[in-house]
């Protein structure tokens, strides 16, 4: 269903979960995205599947990626620079490997945590004869229904898991920023009063004064 390129020295962590259902693939990946490096990963998809690719920067720098996605013949169908977060459907117009990359390499010391969701194909009908011409039963129906609510369930709880992670990222460099600032003010304001406790002796410590006798 699927086949990733991943490169030395990149740490994938924290999500990696594929589905595999009939006709439908879908796939999501978070991963480290190092300083001045470029990830690729390929997809086989048939002609005329629709896919959809969904990528969101969950902490890094200005949380920014560029992300460029080919076809078999090498064709641009996406290229997008510094985006944050971002969503692209598309039908495949041959057979053959699709390519799609995230690049950092415009960052020369700020690494990026990527996340991304492909999916390849629909969703199987829930029922092997959804798709009759007769109306569905009522036990069916709310099948159905609840099915459709449990997958919107699952892409709020990823958005929000998502979300939360990029604002714990973004409270934990607010907090080493401030602590920083707080030792720099620290060390100027003991500069500073050592400085005047210093100013302050030297007016009035007593100066010796010398006497020299002149003979007549």
């Amino acid at each position: 269903c699927e086949k990733w390129g991943l490169s030395i020295g990149v740490m994938v962590f924290i999500l990696y979960r594929p589905y595999i259902l009939f006709w439908i693939c879908a796939s999501e990946l978070t991963f480290e995205l190092p300083d001045n490096a470029k990830q690729c990963f390929y997809e086989d998809i048939i002609i005329g599947t629709k896919c959809t690719l969904e990528f969101q920067v969950v902490t890094g720098g200005h949380y920014d990626v560029d992300c460029r996605l080919e076809d078999p013949d090498g064709m641009v169908l996406y290229k997008e620079m510094k985006k944050q977060y971002d969503s692209f459907t598309f039908t495949a117009s041959r057979n053959g490997t699709f390519k799609f990359c995230f690049s950092n390499e415009f960052s020369t010391f700020t690494h990026k945590t990527v996340y991304f969701d492909f999916q390849v194909g629909d969703d199987p009908p829930l029922f092997p004869n959804e798709n009759r011409v007769t109306a569905l039963t009522q036990m069916e129906s709310a099948c159905v229904s609840i099915h459709e609510a449990l997958k919107s369930v699952i892409d709020y709880q990823t958005h929000f898991r998502l979300r939360e992670a990029q604002g714990r990222s973004r409270a934990e460099d607010l907090n080493t920023r401030v602590a920083f600032w707080s030792i720099g003010e620290a060390f100027i304001l003991l500069v500073v009063s050592i400085s005047q406790v210093l100013l302050l002796r030297s007016f009035f410590s007593d100066k010796k004064t010398t006497t020299t006798r002149v003979g007549s």
